[in-house]
């Protein structure tokens, strides 16, 4: 893997890594917090498969040719209410997907452009990559807050991997 990409490759891996790890500490899919309009800790969980969605999708429209299967992904549902489990073994499906993706991806392919809806003259890969990065982190500190709030015991080791 080319040094870069594999940086951020690692850094993606090591956020799901942490985030599959506080998943299987959600002990009530149907817990949510007592906040207006709050999701559910299910409902969170199935956003967490949106993130990864992201940055297959990245990943895909990067290499579209040789990464054409990446397309079936996109008949998975995301946003859906889901058990830890069932979140689990999707995100074992992504993370396959995006360990995939980054063994193609090389250095050169980080600042290279790519049209999005928002961006229709494009944004290069590197910034789609860490907006998707971020997402996903995002949401994972929600988790947290989540489980924190539910009463379960989590700290900082649950949420960063202590270097």
């Amino acid at each position: 893997m080319y040094p870069l990409a594999g940086a951020v490759a690692a850094k993606i891996q090591e956020q799901i890594e942490r985030t599959l790890h506080l998943i299987g500490l959600v002990q009530d899919a149907e817990w949510r917090p007592a906040i207006p309009g709050a999701w559910s800790a299910g409902e969170l969980l199935g956003h967490l498969l949106d993130c990864l969605a992201g940055i297959c999708a990245v990943l895909y429209a990067a290499h579209r040719d040789e990464l054409a299967h990446f397309a079936e992904l996109q008949k998975l549902p995301v946003n859906i209410a889901c058990a830890p489990g069932e979140a689990v073994e999707r995100i074992a499906v992504y993370r396959a997907h995006i360990e995939e993706g980054f063994a193609m991806l090389r250095d050169s392919d980080l600042s290279r452009k790519l049209p999005t809806i928002f961006v229709p003259e494009g944004e290069a890969v590197l910034t789609l990559l860490l907006g998707n990065l971020e997402h996903l982190i995002n949401h994972k500190h929600q988790l947290f807050m989540y489980l924190r709030l539910a009463g379960i015991q989590a700290g900082t080791p649950d949420l960063y991997r202590l270097r």
